[in-house]
């Protein structure tokens, strides 16, 4: 409950001798209260309505509007879902892929590009969400055209993991987070990769999520997937995004 108090030391007009000796008038004491008094009085309004349990109405009407918001985003969320496998099934378009999960940030001191042991690896949940992504690229019947990977450890093993097809090393999608002062470069080098992909099925690219923010602007969890189509003018246009596969 907020309540207001007026201070020990407030002057003339709380009572007490003035410095001229008297004493304060009542008139000046009688509108302090009152304001106090009315403060107070309105604390207790705002209190009872912030915290009051909503009246059957109300419940109702927040109930159907949050159901409504829900059902909102799922429609659009499969309304994109449909577009991105609508796309992949046509082909003609690239898969940008994050990695699967692997605790931790950046690389451990002293790692070393050709020994996966001085790397942060893939766990455990990684690998299942590789598979899993995998499995969900043949069940949608997506036909691959190319499989291309960052030099790390971590995009390697997704991709052999993905099992769609051999998998090859291409340094324009490596590490643009460990290799930050490279990040420009990086992000020209991997978008005239993904610009000039001419072939009928689809180029699956598993590369890291700052490659893939620096080169569609989105932020993707781990084993999440933005889908885009070569523009006439090199540029790459978003068709959309797949969240990582839900795993049990």
């Amino acid at each position: 409950m907020i309540t207001a108090t007026l201070p020990a030391e407030a002057g003339e007009g709380v009572g007490r001798p003035s410095d001229r000796g008297g004493v304060a008038a009542p008139w000046r004491l009688a509108p302090a209260r009152a304001i106090v008094a009315r403060s107070n009085l309105l604390a207790r309004r705002v209190s009872a309505a912030l915290f009051a349990p909503p009246r059957r109405g109300a419940r109702r009407v927040w109930s159907t509007l949050a159901l409504l918001l829900l059902l909102g985003a799922t429609a659009g969320a499969r309304a994109e879902d449909a577009a991105v496998w609508a796309a992949l099934r046509e082909g003609g378009v690239v898969a940008l892929i994050r990695h699967g999960d692997a605790p931790g940030v950046g690389d451990p001191p002293g790692w070393g590009l050709g020994d996966c042991a001085t790397q942060r690896n893939l766990g455990e949940r990684g690998r299942a969400e590789a598979r899993a992504l995998g499995a969900r690229l043949r069940a949608g019947r997506v036909a691959i055209g190319r499989v291309v990977s960052s030099p790390w450890c971590r995009c390697v093993d997704t991709a052999t993991l993905l099992d769609i097809g051999p998998v090859e090393i291409e340094p324009a999608f490596a590490n643009a987070f460990v290799l930050s002062e490279q990040r420009e470069s990086l992000r020209e080098r991997g978008r005239a990769v993904a610009a000039a992909w001419r072939g009928s099925g689809v180029l699956v690219v598993v590369t890291h999520g700052e490659n893939i923010q620096a080169l569609t602007g989105r932020s993707v969890a781990p084993a999440g997937t933005v889908v885009v189509a070569p523009a006439g003018d090199g540029a790459l246009r978003e068709i959309g995004t797949l969240a990582a596969p839900a795993l049990r």
